[in-house]
């Protein structure tokens, strides 16, 4: 694959200048310094934008933050007057996808959509030998490609059936390289044995219930990680931990799956939930409710007529996107408006829950699960982020769930998530201030005004990965010419 390089970006950029022209270099190399000047920052941990401040970064570390940084021969410098910076998004539910149904597309395709939208790191969730090759090119600097954690999964076939088996298997996950472990329902002994070998291992654990023998009480039990959408949870507060479901209810049939469990909140007895809350909170047990991935069950139609899709959503994709039983998420097949009443009513008591849940001490993250469900890469994260301020969190605290909080829950919040001196260099430059418009994050931007006429605005400017930065309307270019040229060859087709 290519390689990289960076400065090319530099160079084009209008808002982006040396105290002495940098050569262009190699791929994996990085400037001596970059150096940021006049920007609002917004630290990652909850308190008010403060500025404006200097930040110099140095190799993959931010070497300072000051009032004033005086700029050196050779250093790259971005002028961020008028701009806010903040700690790069974690993406901490994310699938790294070079085809979907079985159709390939580019694997930049979504890294670059991610990386546009200021993603700098993700948490891969069913991560294969493919994810494994795409970290190391990553942290080799050899792809345009944010920081990828690999999650790998455990009820791969074959799915193991005894609790020496399930043991075995997270070892083999251990020895092939994995950074955790994406674990989807199983029984409870099976778990008990998996997640035990884990913390052997010292292996993370996301879980995906599903519908199974094992709810939320189990992972307070074992101590899973992080409980992902929200499987297991209403569940546990159900006095016979267990939803109703019609006779002829099958759960392999996707209309059935989600068409049911969009009644499933409110069948959760709210003080079973928050007993159940405090010993999350006790266990160290984080929630990842993943809001976007499922908000084409309560508005199928805004779902499907997203306007960026005009320019961003890849032929490929979009075939995947259409209703088929055989692909995975494509079920609005017979979708009525009953079905998304009870989805709307679905959210209000879910998003509740999350208020709780945090009221109560407990750790929220953010993550997009996109390549599904008309949720596109990127801009489903961006999404996430308003669907959590929506739920009632002020936008410092959807920022923390994104960035510090997601850093915390991976082990990995002592070196990223913050804009703090020491840590890894991985921020973004907005153009404008997204407390104000989280729409600002979007690849495609905003609407504005200027002068009386109505223009576009916004978007991520700069996303600085390990030090090394990305021009982010360069790669939303790149990608939408990516699209335009798929879309050319399909329609060239016999």
């Amino acid at each position: 694959m290519r390689a990289v390089l960076p400065f090319i970006v530099f160079l084009a950029a209008t808002s982006l200048y040396a105290q002495n022209p940098a050569s262009p270099t190699d791929s994996g190399k990085r400037p001596a310094r970059v150096l940021i000047k006049s920007a609002m920052v917004i630290n990652g941990n909850g308190k008010p934008a403060a500025g404006p401040y200097d930040i110099s970064v140095v190799d993959d570390r931010i070497e300072r933050i000051s009032r004033s940084i005086k700029a050196k021969g050779g250093d790259v410098v971005i002028d961020a007057s008028g701009k806010y910076v903040m700690p790069g998004l974690i993406n901490l539910h994310g699938h790294t996808q070079d085809g979907r149904g079985g159709v390939p597309q580019p694997v930049e395709y979504c890294m670059k959509l991610w990386l546009a939208s200021g993603i700098t790191t993700v948490r891969d969730l069913g991560a294969g030998p493919k994810t494994l090759k795409w970290r190391e090119q990553s942290a080799n600097n050899e792809i345009p490609s944010q920081k990828i954690y690999a999650y790998g999964v455990f009820t791969r076939s074959p799915n193991p059936q005894t609790a020496e088996a399930a043991r075995q298997r997270v070892r083999d996950l251990k020895s092939e390289g994995y950074d955790g472990i994406k674990l989807f329902g199983v029984d409870r002994d099976i778990m008990a044995a998996m997640m035990d070998e884990a913390k052997n291992q010292g292996m993370r654990v996301a879980h995906h219930t599903a519908v199974e023998e094992t709810n939320a009480w189990d992972d307070v039990k074992f101590g899973t990680t992080t409980i992902e959408h929200w499987y297991g949870i209403p569940e546990a507060a159900m006095a016979n931990q267990r939803q109703t479901y019609p006779a002829d209810y099958n759960y392999n049939d996707e209309v059935d799956r989600f068409r049911y469990a969009g009644r499933i909140w409110r069948e959760a007895e709210p003080k079973r939930l928050m007993k159940l809350f405090d010993a999350m909170v006790k266990n160290n047990v984080a929630w990842n409710p993943t809001l976007s991935i499922y908000e084409a069950s309560r508005d199928l139609q805004r779902a499907q007529n997203q306007p960026y899709f005009k320019d961003y959503l890849h032929p490929t994709v979009e075939e995947f996107f259409k209703p088929n039983p055989k692909n995975h998420g494509s079920y609005f097949i017979g979708w009525t408006s009953t079905d998304e009443a009870y989805w709307s009513e679905n959210f209000r008591i879910w998003m509740r829950a999350l208020r709780e849940f945090e009221k109560r001490g407990g750790i929220i993250g953010a993550g997009e699960d996109a390549g599904f469900i008309y949720r596109l890469y990127g801009f489903g994260m961006v999404r996430e982020l308003e669907l959590h301020q929506e739920a009632g969190f002020t936008p410092l605290q959807v920022i923390r769930h994104a960035t510090s909080n997601n850093a915390r829950i991976m082990g990995i919040g002592q070196e990223t998530g913050r804009i703090r001196q020491g840590y890894k260099a991985n921020l973004i430059v907005v153009n404008g201030n997204p407390l104000e418009d989280f729409k600002l994050l979007y690849p495609s931007g905003t609407d504005g005004v200027k002068d009386g006429k109505v223009v576009r605005t916004g978007g991520v400017e700069w996303t600085i990965k390990d030090g090394i930065p990305f021009h982010g309307p360069t790669l939303a270019k790149e990608v939408r010419d990516m699209v335009r040229d798929a879309k050319k060859a399909r329609a060239a087709r016999p």
